[in-house]
């Protein structure tokens, strides 16, 4: 019997947090763009001298997610140096909290396959963002020579960084709480989730369990800013260490970084401990008192989470899994969707056409949800004639392109459509046929003299009715039409012949 493996992942996101000030300084947090080096103090360089100032707001912002995600807030909080020399950390120490973070012992529901797995949250702490490095080949003076540029902007930016336990078994597991996690950041207010430009940024520990009863080092892999990105590191990962530990060659513990380009993790340095930082208290900074007044308060001000209110849809409305989960994810999309079932939709017609027809809209106009010119009150009425059968999909999609785009009513929407309430009668029908068929005078001989070897020409004529008529009639109904006239050209041959 071969060797099997147990994979067990635990997952450290740092979240930028929402303030439009640093952490401990009043510059600007708004780096994507700006020049280099433009928002930036002598705090932010690391000039001797400076002081740092903590930023309330971030305080507040790190205790709502804590809150969410029902972790144990410590009443007495307090900040640390870590030390460590790299080129975009001016001070050559991160001020970060160590031995008493902000938070503890909380967990996060995730759903794999239609189960629910509460994953384990060890803590949430705060500390403030290093720069950012941009690596060259050339400057233009020296041909070929490589050196690196430092951009401070983003040093001191205040981050939240949320470490899961040890609890996430693949990558769908780790990819899934990736989500999770960023739905509920953007949720609470708390970041804008955007890992596209780095408001939210992922590191895995990766590690196998053997049924030997052998354990693989713990393996940290780094530069995973994207969703596919930390699926693909984590599947290569997983790979590589269980084929090592298969020839009995034991695991490095270290820092890797993925190379997405190659598709390979790649060794960076060896992994540190703790004490490799030589933590200590900051001591610039006192230790921060938060009040239990003050924790209630926040705690009776959270909104329903997302995974409540996905849950509310399944069970209230009957949405399925993925529906309800699509809707959930946004709370912008989450409020049009209730008050459109507010306004008197029903919930699975309601939830089919936002997911598609106006998240579509959304896509093409690039604007949020709640600026379209389509309110939930008029989606509401559109659907409602919809399941009335006063319009069919085809007319009501129609309706709701106008509607979008003039920023119209139902009704006048409607009429610059040229849709018709109710539909066509048989009589309405049976002229735009007969319209039809004089416009295509060859084909439709051939139709009406029943010399149409497998009715080819008949569904042209029938497409073309249905293009006039913007599927407001059913093709039964067009094919009945066309039933009609040709029994009233019979009769009318008939009556002739005698």
């Amino acid at each position: 019997m071969g060797l099997e493996f147990e994979t067990v992942i635990g997952l450290e996101v740092h979240v930028q947090l929402a303030t439009r000030s640093k952490l401990f300084c009043p510059c600007s947090t708004d780096y994507i763009g700006a020049e280099p080096n433009s928002n930036v103090c002598p705090l932010c360089l690391g000039l001797p001298g400076t002081l740092p100032s903590l930023n309330r707001k971030a305080i507040d912002l790190g205790l709502r997610a804590a809150l969410a995600l029902k972790c144990s807030i410590n009443r007495k909080t307090r900040f640390h140096r870590k030390n460590y020399f790299y080129p975009d950390l001016p001070k050559a120490f991160q001020i970060s909290q160590y031995d008493v973070p902000l938070a503890v012992s909380g967990s996060m529901p995730i759903t794999i396959d239609g189960r629910v797995k509460n994953i384990g949250i060890t803590r949430l702490h705060l500390e403030e963002d290093a720069g950012k490095l941009v690596h060259s080949t050339s400057d233009g003076r020296l041909s070929g020579a490589m050196f690196s540029l430092v951009d401070y902007n983003r040093s001191g930016v205040p981050l939240a960084e949320i470490v899961s336990e040890p609890e996430l078994s693949s990558s769908e597991e780790a990819r899934e709480y990736v989500i999770s996690l960023r739905r509920l950041v953007r949720y609470l207010g708390v970041s804008d989730g955007d890992m596209e430009s780095g408001s939210l940024r992922v590191d895995a520990n990766v590690s196998q369990k053997c049924s030997d009863g052998r354990w693989g080092n713990r393996v940290e892999i780094k530069n995973l800013n994207s969703l596919k990105a930390l699926e693909r590191a984590l599947e290569f990962e997983i790979s590589r260490q269980r084929d090592l530990l298969g020839k009995g060659v034991e695991i490095i513990q270290e820092t890797r970084h993925w190379d997405d380009g190659a598709g390979v993790t790649r060794s960076s340095r060896g992994k540190e401990e703790a004490h490799d930082y030589r933590y200590f208290p900051e001591p610039d900074l006192p230790a921060i008192r938060i009040q239990s007044a003050e924790v209630d308060r926040m705690a009776g001000a959270l909104p329903e989470l997302p995974w409540e209110k996905r849950e509310r849809y399944a069970k209230e409305w009957g949405l399925n899994l993925p529906d309800a989960s699509s809707l959930s994810d946004n709370p912008d999309v989450a409020e049009f969707f209730e008050k459109t079932v507010a306004s008197g939709a029903e919930p699975l017609l309601a939830a089919n056409w936002i997911r598609t027809e106006i998240l579509r809209l959304v896509n093409e106009n690039e604007v949020k949800v709640l600026d379209l010119s389509v309110k939930p009150e008029h989606l509401s009425a559109l659907l409602n004639k919809v399941r009335g059968g006063d319009l069919s999909n085809t007319a009501a999609k129609d309706v709701l392109g106008v509607m979008a785009k003039e920023g119209i009513g139902l009704s006048d929407a409607m009429k610059k459509a040229g849709v018709r309430e109710g539909g066509f009668s048989t009589d309405a029908l049976e002229e735009v046929v007969r319209a039809i068929l004089e416009a295509n005078p060859s084909e439709a001989d051939l139709v009406l003299g029943k010399k149409d070897p497998g009715d080819k020409k008949r569904k042209f004529l029938t497409g073309l009715v249905m293009r006039e008529i913007r599927g407001q009639a059913s093709p039964d109904a067009v094919a009945a039409a066309f039933e009609g006239i040709l029994e009233s050209r019979e009769d009318m041959g008939n009556a002739h012949s005698h």
